[in-house]
């Protein structure tokens, strides 16, 4: 059976959605195999493909690769996108790799791409196993890449070898990165000098490790569903966090919370190895509501009203912004505003996300610890943490969260309490404000 048609019936496994696809172009053979074969089988996957570089910045020739990889994208007839990076020449492959996939996120995001493709093949994914076996990983490390998490990756059947056959045959020219040769970066020292001494004595040894990040992500599947399984933990997929019931978690003997926490990180997109997970059960056990432990690379433990969640750590608050008068929609961080003339109805919700306010000039700025407001129907001026209390706002997600004003005062906290101040009589013409998190 061709290699073609061995890709196309993988593909088929994988059910990938119809609609825009990243195809991750570096320039070199493994890439661009994938996308000749993406190309080749486009009448059956139904992909709209955009070859995505991401330029480094990193040589001095980075920009001829990037203008050889606008050539065969025009050469197949697919859209082509870039982003250029600036990392110089002392930049480290994680680095670049952290930068890469930053990259191609935003490339993504800017396209309308529902799904990103990489070349990753069967070699690489021994080396990984094999790197993170050196390193001591556990399950989470040695499941190694999955054929779909977070990225789609069709090749990993194949073998390097296999792949370079095949663009020699079609008389593909591809490029080739000197970090792969360069034996002072751990995964080149391994693929050029480790991995062909012991295939000398275990010709399988690609299969093997591959057969063993199979088994462990196998293992980790099944603690995922776990999760789903065991109804007192009382899972919850919020829009921004994962979370479950920290007494229940808690209660469970320390290797099944541990592994169970660990898969809770896993849900939310964090890679939580022994250390972490232990973090989390110690902190479901012990943590009062409010308090947080970091898990690295951005990503955070909280207990909340009785939950355990993990979750990114917010971006930094944007600046204050006006409101406008007229119809428009305002982009605050992850909140969107969208603003209309209507006419004021008779009561207003105290904790929803839509606000009707006279003509007066608003604003909106991040919550400020000691922030007040004079709650619709309710007595006296309260403070706005014990707002978010009432709301259950957690702690971490409190500091981005909209507050808006109406000169220094507070007039509304969308889904969390609504001003007595600037309600406008009903049946009178007013400012619609709607408020959505995306």
């Amino acid at each position: 059976m061709s290699l073609v048609e061995r890709f196309r019936r993988h593909l088929a496994e994988l059910a990938p959605p119809a609609g825009p696809a990243l195809v991750a172009v570096s320039g070199g053979a493994d890439s661009l195999v994938l996308l000749d074969l993406l190309v080749a089988t486009a009448d059956e996957h139904r992909l709209e493909l955009i070859a995505a570089h991401v330029d480094h910045g990193i040589g001095p020739t980075s920009g001829a690769v990037a203008d050889r990889v606008r050539a065969a994208a025009e050469r197949y007839r697919v859209r082509f996108e870039i982003e250029r990076l600036f990392l110089g020449s002392e930049a480290t492959e994680t680095v670049a790799r952290e930068h890469r996939y930053a990259a191609l996120g935003r490339i993504a995001r800017r396209s309308g791409a529902r799904l990103i493709v990489t070349a990753h093949h069967a070699d690489d994914q021994a080396e990984t196993v094999l790197m993170r076996v050196l390193r001591g990983s556990g399950p989470g490390g040695l499941a190694a890449m999955r054929p779909r998490a977070g990225v789609l990756r069709p090749l990993l059947p194949f073998r390097r070898e296999e792949l370079a056959q095949y663009l020699h045959q079609r008389g593909i020219e591809a490029w080739e990165d000197p970090v792969n040769s360069d034996r002072r970066h751990l995964r080149s020292w391994l693929r050029s000098e480790v991995m062909p001494t012991l295939e000398r004595r275990l010709p399988d040894l690609v299969s093997k490790l591959g057969r063993t990040a199979a088994l462990a992500g196998r293992k980790l599947a099944a603690w995922d569903a776990l999760l789903d399984a065991l109804p007192d933990l009382e899972l919850v997929l919020e829009r921004n966090r994962v979370s479950v019931a920290a007494h229940a978690l808690a209660r469970y003997d320390s290797a099944l919370a541990e592994a169970l926490a660990a898969a809770l990180a896993r849900r939310a997109g964090c890679i939580a190895g022994p250390a972490r997970a232990a973090r989390l059960v110690h902190l479901a056990a012990k943590g009062r509501s409010g308090a947080m432990v970091p898990l690295g690379d951005g990503w955070m433990g909280e207990v909340a009203f009785g939950r355990l969640a993990v979750r990114r750590a917010p971006p930094a608050a944007p600046a204050a912004a006006t409101i406008p008068a007229d119809a428009a929609d305002v982009q605050w961080g992850r909140w969107r505003f969208r603003v209309a003339r209507a006419v004021a109805p008779v009561r207003q919700a105290r904790t929803g996300m839509t606000a009707w306010f006279p003509e007066e000039p608003l604003s909106v700025r991040a919550y400020r610890p000691g922030d007040r407001i004079r709650p619709l129907g309710g007595p006296g001026r309260r403070l706005l943490v014990r707002c978010f209390q009432d709301a259950r706002v957690p702690r971490l997600s409190r500091s981005d969260w909209p507050v808006l004003l109406a000169g220094e005062s507070v007039v509304w906290v969308p889904g969390v309490c609504r001003a007595e101040a600037l309600v406008p009589p009903a049946g009178s013409e007013a400012l619609r404000v709607d408020v959505a998190y995306e």
